[in-house]
């Protein structure tokens, strides 16, 4: 394909069916892309879906161990000899060392994705203390955003503090609308620090029901707006068109907590999204299509 990464059609053609089969709109969304920062990500979202399928999906843990160590030994072979593509033995790896090669993709941010999912894998989380959020959050959520903003085409310290801030505005917003979700599975993400001051039970089956509940939901939803509006300082001091697909995802999580907000935190059993016209209005307004 002229333009993009120097790999196998087939292998190329694989990992964007692997993101396409996945339903999301991030398909849609790199699109916009050239094709090399377009292949980039799709990959950067098949290796990030991978790993954490391997926690979410059924399995004991020590095969799951296994298998994140399978992936920790395939990262460690991204930043090998030049023969790495040869010995690769999925169209993943393959397509994601060509772009390591192309935009200086770093192995620490692909280990903090693995680290985070070892978190999940290894420990029921139940209300982890603020500094451990913090650290989950800057591996689930942030560690993806610094390889992306290198595939979008910004590898400055001012694109790093929009992964940082970004990601956890993410993730937090995230954990927001999971509550209940969170709770069915037998775990709280919201910190330690704020449920005991408000007096909620650490208890998933009692979470979503304690009176304390809104007040914590909304210190944390504020957290998220803090970091949703450094994010948002950090990018005019970014390439503005690099920047084009971390604005409209900001946009777009930030749309879906001021409708948690507006929903209320008594009814967190109640799913929130935007609807199809609400995301159309959002990528138009932010110059997507």
């Amino acid at each position: 394909m002229s333009n993009g990464l120097p790999v196998a059609e087939a292998d190329l053609d694989a990992v964007e069916a692997l993101v396409r089969q996945a339903g999301t709109s991030f398909y849609r969304g790199m699109r916009v892309l050239p094709p090399d920062r377009r292949q980039a990500m799709y990959a950067i979202y098949a290796f990030c879906r991978i790993v954490d399928d391997i926690v979410d999906e059924p399995g004991a843990l020590e095969d799951k161990r296994r298998a994140l160590a399978e992936w920790r030994t395939r990262i460690a072979g991204l930043y090998g000899d030049s023969h790495h593509d040869r010995r690769a033995n999925d169209a993943v790896t393959r397509v994601l060392h060509a772009a390591v090669q192309r935009f200086q993709l770093r192995a620490e941010d692909f280990l903090g994705v693995i680290d985070g999912m070892q978190m999940d894998a290894e420990t029921t989380i139940v209300a982890p203390d603020l500094a451990t959020l913090d650290l989950y959050c800057d591996r689930v959520a942030a560690a993806v955003g610094r390889l992306s903003v290198r595939a979008f085409g910004d590898a400055s310290e001012a694109a790093d503090r929009v992964a940082f801030h970004l990601g956890r505005a993410l993730q937090l917003t995230n954990i927001l609308r999971d509550i209940q979700e969170d709770a069915d599975r037998g775990r709280i993400y919201l910190p330690r620090e704020w449920l005991e001051e408000a007096g909620v039970p650490l208890d998933p089956a009692r979470i979503t029901t304690a009176p304390g509940l809104p007040a914590v939901c909304t210190r944390v939803a504020a957290l998220a707006h803090q970091h949703f509006a450094d994010a948002r300082a950090a990018m005019a001091r970014c390439d503005r068109r690099a920047m084009k697909p971390a604005r409209l995802m900001g946009a777009t999580y930030a749309a879906i907590l001021t409708r948690l907000e507006r929903r209320g935190w008594t009814r967190v059993d109640e799913r929130v999204s935007l609807s199809k016209p609400q995301k159309l209005w959002l990528a138009l307004r932010f110059g997507l299509f």
